[in-house]
């Protein structure tokens, strides 16, 4: 039997009010300064400031770095270790998304493993010596589930493409999932990031590395994003709070089993034109589904039974599309484009060579050829 490795946060909290615990984190280890990294968006909208707020109000001084795109550039990177290094803190909090959280988490590595400031060299399984800075995470979105998973993805503007960094060091320490920081998310964005968490369940499921305890955990949030994220979309809190622990619960599982091609393709389309990555994800998830059917035995039923769907009597063909129908009715509900307006034919060798080199590839249970690629990319057109 082969060993499999499990990797998970220290310590996590949930529940609505959860920030609440933040001070009581720092002043119970010492900890002197944070560095708050969050993006602009929220810091203009005042939902940074709900933890910010807690630190001045318990005498914890901060410095803040907003400094960081949608998808996180290596410039937005290296800029965030030198604001750490000048800023005098001794730990991190990052407030956001996956673009917050992976900014902050390719911070933290280097600013403790100088040795990678170039940031390309974090690519892959980074062989990093030191953990990251001690790092707070607080998700505002219901998707990419960064607070519990040791990947982080940043973008190579000057190389048009987006790399993946797998690495046990930059798992935060301690993740505050508190579904009322996610209460302003404006109504595409939850549908996208959610979309977000349903294709880390799903390619968590059925990828090449696939095994029980992932499984368990990615069958649940299954069952949890197709309950919960039309809800949410309509902003209802406990729909807010059903998303807010199916990412958590999805990203323990995938982050150690890994995915597949819907994240390679929506990888090269977020590099190429600049589509949220939510987005790209969702509109690759029933394309790429069709494409693995063959590959993933009975556990397409499963699917489409967490999703509510009734597979009596139904042959394998049957409960295939419906797993895969089930999951674009989803997506069309909650408001997701089915076509990329910008994808260009001049532009698929690029995106089909990108797409195949990126490090979620060869997680998928059925290999892709760059023809194959391209037919499932022409189905965006």
């Amino acid at each position: 039997m082969a060993v499999n490795r499990f990797v998970l946060n220290g310590i996590s909290y949930h529940g609505h009010g959860a920030i609440q615990e933040i001070p009581g984190i720092i002043k119970s280890r010492g900890l002197k300064k944070a560095f708050v990294a969050s993006d602009p968006d929220l810091v203009k909208f005042g939902v940074t400031a709900k933890v910010t707020a807690l630190l001045e109000e318990n005498g914890i001084p901060y410095a803040l770095y907003s400094d960081i795109k949608p998808n996180p550039t290596i410039e937005n990177v290296q800029n965030g270790v030198k604001a750490y290094l000048a800023s005098g803190a001794d730990f991190m909090i990052t407030i956001g998304g996956g673009s917050s959280m992976d900014t902050g988490k390719g911070i933290g590595i280097i600013v403790n493993n100088p040795e990678f400031a170039d940031v390309r060299s974090l690519e892959g399984v980074a062989p990093t010596k030191k953990r990251t800075v001690f790092t707070i995470a607080v998700p505002t979105t219901g998707g990419t589930g960064a607070e519990s998973t040791i990947n982080y993805v940043i973008t190579d503007v000057e190389r048009k493409r987006k790399f993946v960094c797998v690495d046990p060091n930059d798992i935060p320490d301690v993740a505050v999932v508190d579904p009322d920081m996610m209460s302003s998310m404006p109504k595409g964005l939850t549908a996208s990031t959610g979309m977000d968490a349903l294709t880390h369940a799903i390619e968590g499921y059925t990828t090449a590395a696939a095994w029980e305890l992932a499984d368990t955990l990615n069958l649940e949030a299954i069952k949890l994003i197709g309950k919960n994220l039309r809800k949410a979309v309509e902003n209802d809190p406990d729909g807010r709070e059903g998303m807010a622990l199916a990412q958590y619960v999805t990203a323990m599982a995938y982050s150690n089993v890994g995915l597949g091609i819907a994240h390679s393709m929506a990888h090269t389309l977020g590099a190429v034109y600049d589509t949220p990555h939510g987005v790209a994800c969702a509109m690759m998830l029933p394309i790429v589904m069709e494409f693995n059917a063959e590959a993933t035995g009975e556990k397409f039923k499963d699917i489409a039974e967490a999703l509510g769907v009734d597979t009596t009597g139904m042959d394998q063909a049957a409960y295939r599309k419906a797993a895969v129908d089930a999951v674009r009715q989803l997506s069309v509900d909650v408001g997701i484009p089915t076509k990329l307006e910008k994808l260009k034919e001049e532009d698929l060798p690029f995106l089909c060579e990108s797409a195949a080199a990126d490090a979620c590839a060869p997680g998928n249970p059925r290999p892709a050829t760059l023809a194959d690629f391209e037919a499932m990319f022409r189905k965006l057109m």
